[in-house]
């Protein structure tokens, strides 16, 4: 059994397919195959369930890929380690966002992790939180900023800051008379919010149970954004109100009198926005790196959590 053979099925086993994971190994399907038949004769169980146009992974199959990604994460904690003797703070750091914080944490996030550490580079992804969540368990990335709740098996939670939510109003609307407002108030308005799969239209249904009632009822009229920056577009269109996280507020808008921002009333929804890393990964330096430079920021809204709360 070598390494070399466990990355082979691990790849197998994300791809659902042969040579689509010959090619992410860069290697000839026929000694991937090979070499994952003969680690099952050895192991002495089938890994995969073979069949025309898909493979699938086995019931004992999938508790030896699981082990096989353990074992591959503790070789690149051995590798990461012995690197981090001489340099802790050189190489890429994989890093993975959700994309409702994405555009408005990393401008200033990158300058800063290349200020204070100019070795290491930032490879970037933006996806939905279930999809970090499985690259994140992968290895495919080294650590992920998403927004609570959130659980996985054998990940740290480094609790960064909490983040309140506005409500984005057109011009002129009749909710602008009102200083502070209830987000039952806007279940009552064309409002607008992300679709399906977005964490951050998750956590304002859940706050806003009438919101949610609202859509059922009218969910032929309901309309969905791909981005927060998409559904401000539409409010400055006049078409409804929606809901922000206030770093994504634009002072663009706002100076041209095309938008207007209401804060809520308490108890203020909020969100709480998290570092989350494999307890496996070796580069725990760079990982209190990044943490420091994302509290050092100055992003609107930002309610920096207590140093305490941060272990």
């Amino acid at each position: 059994m070598t390494l070399t053979e466990l990355k082979y099925i691990v790849a197998v086993a994300r791809e659902k397919h042969f040579g689509h994971a010959a090619e992410r190994c860069f290697v000839s399907q026929p000694t991937l195959s090979v070499a994952i038949r003969k680690l099952e004769e050895e192991l002495g169980i089938s890994i995969f369930e073979r069949g025309r146009s898909n493979v699938s992974t086995t019931e004992k199959g999938r508790a030896i890929v699981a082990r096989a990604q353990q074992l591959l994460d503790d070789a690149e904690a051995l590798k990461s380690f012995a690197k981090n003797e001489q340099d802790p703070l050189s190489g890429t750091l994989k890093l993975g966002t959700i994309f409702t914080i994405a555009p408005y944490l990393l401008p200033s996030l990158v300058p800063e992790v290349k200020a204070m550490a100019k070795d290491m580079p930032l490879q970037l992804d933006e996806d939905y939180t279930a999809n970090l969540r499985v690259k994140l368990r992968q290895g495919q990335l080294d650590a992920i900023i998403i927004s609570l709740p959130f659980t996985e098996p054998e990940c740290e939670i480094i609790d960064l800051y909490d983040e309140p939510f506005v409500a984005l109003l057109p011009e002129k609307h009749n909710l602008l008379k009102k200083k502070e407002l209830k987000l039952i108030e806007l279940a009552k308005e064309n409002l607008m919010l992300l679709g399906p799969g977005h964490c951050f239209r998750d956590q304002i249904l859940t706050l806003c149970p009438e919101c949610q009632q609202s859509m059922d009822t009218e969910s032929e009229s309901m309309i969905q954004g791909s981005s927060l920056e998409t559904l401000r577009q539409m409010v400055v269109s006049g078409l409804g109100v929606t809901i922000l996280p206030a770093s994504a507020v634009s002072d663009d808008h706002l100076q041209k009198g095309l938008l207007a921002t209401r804060p809520f009333k308490e108890p203020v929804p909020r969100r709480r926005v998290s570092l989350v890393y494999r307890k496996r990964f070796g580069r725990k330096k760079a990982i209190d790196l990044l943490a420091q430079a994302i509290r050092s920021l100055q992003i609107r809204g930002m309610e920096v959590c207590p140093v305490n709360e941060f272990n």
